[in-house]
């Protein structure tokens, strides 16, 4: 199993419409791709020196073949959708996990 993990900080004054827009169109955008069996969306407990607010949602996929086919079909697509709507609001980062034990 690998879990693709986006990791955003987002600005305080569109928050709340980010927030919603990922909860009900975003998450759901990337989960009918067909290629992530679930997502969970967490809000960081940390403050941050840029300000804003940061979640990490964490995709779950089968294995290392679906995430670069998800990459190479939907990633470029769907980030542009959030580069459009909330343009120099955000910063993310992607990072890749490979799960090795679940206890």
């Amino acid at each position: 199993m690998y879990i693709y993990n986006v990791t955003t900080n987002i600005e305080s004054s569109v928050h709340d419409k980010w927030l919603q827009w990922m909860q009900v169109t975003h998450i759901p955008d990337i989960l009918e791709t067909g290629k992530f069996l679930n997502a969970k969306m967490s809000r960081v407990l940390v403050e941050e020196d840029m300000g804003g607010l940061t979640y990490s949602v964490q995709f779950t996929c089968v294995n290392k073949e679906t995430l670069q086919k998800y990459y190479a079909e939907d990633a470029n697509r769907l980030r542009q959708d959030a580069l459009k709507r909330f343009p120099n609001q955000f910063v993310s980062f992607r990072t890749e996990l490979e799960v090795i034990s679940e206890h």
